[in-house]
């Protein structure tokens, strides 16, 4: 037997039901006017594990009036649903609805996809990559359709990638399609720098660009505390800070997702507030610079008719990216970015967009 959500499921009409608690105030027999603001709406496609880590802080942090999950599969969606809408004493108003139909996205300011194929045990990287864009292309041209003037964000991995499709199927401008790119990995790398320096991971400013994956890039050059270059500080601190140890930071880094797979099955809070960082300077229009997967084509080298994803510091706001950080790179550094936008392109022209 299907549980009811609301007292309108068990009968009751709700009509006006306000009106038997409250009367307007005395105001000379003018009728009061209700105040209309543009309601901020959001949309998380995909409710595992990722997706409702990110609708529930999104929720906790109070970014949007109304949040719409989809998935695949009905009761879990549901149940989810009224897990959270049981919590609606403790919580910011918000309205809760979900359906497996990407109709109830229509009017989002922001979809987030997080829906993605898992891989089989032996499927080659292609083989998944394919299916994936399969999956993208029921997803995202129903996002368009009903949402034309929303902001993509792709969470779903491989993210460069899949934010190279949704780009493509979407028919949107690079600006409104972004992936969620190294904004974690750099959280992560911040934090490995500040738990050894002992300040604040939010005074580390520090940055991993390139592939959300095994060819992403430390910017160590460009890693400073209170505007102190750090690489510098270390090298003349301690002798162990050569080449080797910067790369074991950097694979460190890349592998924490690894680790943590291992220890509980997957990943959630991290990306949570990762993405919910992301939403509140897109909808917030904050202007803050994340590193995000973006159009980067002509930046540090990569050819200008390469149309690849990957992560670069961006400035983002209610228009989506509103541009991208011109950063200053060693040699080396661009060298290692312009190989992983190579891989990342051969992946991408593999796919027959």
């Amino acid at each position: 037997m299907k549980k009811a959500s609301s007292l309108s499921e068990l009968g009751f009409d709700a009509g006006d039901a306000s009106s038997g608690f409250f009367r307007p105030v005395a105001d000379g027999g003018a009728t009061p006017t209700a105040h209309r603001r543009r309601l901020t709406k959001v949309s998380v496609i995909g409710a595992g594990n990722v997706g409702m880590a990110i609708a529930q802080t999104i929720l906790t942090r109070d970014l949007a009036d109304e949040i719409a999950l989809v998935d695949a599969l009905p009761d879990k969606l549901r149940g989810e649903m009224l897990d959270l809408q049981h919590a609606a004493a403790f919580l910011p108003r918000t309205r809760l609805v979900s359906d497996t139909d990407l109709a109830v996205t229509r009017g989002s300011d922001l979809a987030i996809v997080t829906a993605g194929a898992r891989q089989i045990p032996g499927e080659s990287r292609l083989n998944l990559l394919q299916r994936n864009v399969a999956l993208f292309r029921k997803i995202v041209p129903a996002l368009a359709e009903h949402s034309p003037e929303a902001l993509l964000l792709i969470v779903a991995n491989p993210v460069d990638v899949l934010t190279y499709v949704a780009w493509k199927l979407s028919g949107f401008p690079a600006s409104r399609v972004i992936g969620s790119g190294t904004n974690l990995d750099s959280s992560r790398f911040r934090f490995l720098l500040a738990e050894h320096l002992d300040v604040n991971a939010q005074d580390v400013q520090a940055y991993m660009v390139g592939e959300h994956g095994d060819s992403s890039v430390a910017v160590w050059s460009s890693v400073s505390v209170a505007g102190m270059p750090v690489l510098k500080s270390l090298q003349a601190s301690h002798r162990c800070f050569d080449e080797a140890a910067l790369e074991g930071i950097r694979r460190s880094v890349v592998d924490s997702a690894y680790e943590v797979i291992s220890l509980k099955g997957y990943t959630s809070w991290a990306i949570g507030y990762s993405v919910a960082s992301l939403a509140a300077s897109l909808l917030r229009d904050q202007r803050r610079i994340h590193p995000v997967s973006v159009l980067a084509r002509g930046f540090h080298g990569i050819p200008a008719e390469n149309d690849v994803f990957l992560s670069l510091p961006a400035r983002l706001g209610r228009g989506g990216v509103l541009g991208v950080a011109e950063m200053e790179l060693t040699e080396e550094e661009a060298k290692r970015l312009r190989r992983s936008a190579k891989t990342l392109w051969e992946n991408c022209q593999q796919l027959g967009l």
